[in-house]
């Protein structure tokens, strides 16, 4: 018994390792990479407010219980591997089906993350579960991890009923579920970033308009009861979601550098 306790504890430790290293690659690398690059994009800021280090540092420490939360879930799933309740293909990557389950873990995740997410604002459960992440109305990657416990373990489940619901279909590839948290960890910083990276014209553009944008979510936070998607605005258009200032607001922010160059020229 005593081996046995040990060894979970061992499992935890190394879990909350990794989950900590992953929101470290995520969120530090981006906050030094938009440092370095300051200079070129100052402008693109979207809020004039700038978070203080106080809201850097609760960030912080709220997504570090995160960590915790989400390295409990990991280890249920590493169970259900183990028990070969989730089967994991251990043979040489087809690329095609490779990029399907990448693809159906994004979709799905988009899927079940807008629902979860406009359910936590009903108030109710607002003031229990997402109050907390909505304190930094002017998030940075730090806030990619920035919830209630409750919204944590609503945010974690995720990862194994959909490996559950994807392995009825196919055995998964390690490396589909590798690339997969990536791109979600990716996404959720640079979500939170505060800059407006994207190019003039890409909310209305049939081949990007349905993917969102740091000004999407920033918006969410801002004013909040709207703009609930997460890697695409395909729920929030159907269900009538959509801020009505988004567009404008994106544009405002991706056009700075235009604008300014077009004064210079005049003047």
């Amino acid at each position: 018994m005593i081996d046995f306790a040990l060894m979970i504890g061992q499992r935890l430790v190394h879990s909350i390792e990794i989950e900590f290293v992953r929101y470290l690659i995520g969120a530090a690398g981006l906050t030094i990479l938009y440092a370095l690059l300051h200079r070129w994009i100052a402008h693109r800021r979207i809020q004039s407010r700038v978070a203080s280090f106080a809201d850097r540092r609760r960030e912080f420490g709220q997504s570090v219980q995160t960590i915790c939360v989400f390295a409990v879930v990991n280890l249920i799933t590493f169970a259900l591997v183990r028990g070969g309740i989730i089967p994991i293909e251990r043979q040489a990557e087809n690329l095609p089906i490779l990029l399907a389950q990448v693809l159906a873990m994004i979709v799905l995740h988009d899927f079940w993350f807008y629902w979860m997410h406009r359910s936590l604002h009903h108030k109710w459960l607002f003031r229990r579960a997402h109050a907390t992440h909505h304190i930094s109305r002017t998030p940075t990657s730090w806030a990619a991890y920035s919830f209630a416990p409750l919204e944590a373990v609503a945010e974690a489940i995720y990862i194994p009923f959909m490996l559950i619901m994807l392995s009825l279909v196919t055995p998964l590839y390690g490396l589909a579920v590798f690339i997969f948290l990536g791109h979600q960890i990716a996404r959720n910083v640079i979500g939170h970033s505060g800059f407006e990276l994207a190019w003039p014209g890409f909310t209305r553009s049939r081949w990007t308009g349905w993917l969102t944008t740091t000004t999407h979510h920033d918006l969410h936070h801002t004013e909040g009861g709207s703009n609930f998607g997460l890697y695409f605005t395909w729920w929030d258009r159907m269900m009538g979601t959509e801020n009505p200032k988004y567009h404008a607001r994106f544009e405002a922010v991706a056009g700075r550098r235009a604008e300014s160059l077009e004064g210079a020229t005049a003047a």
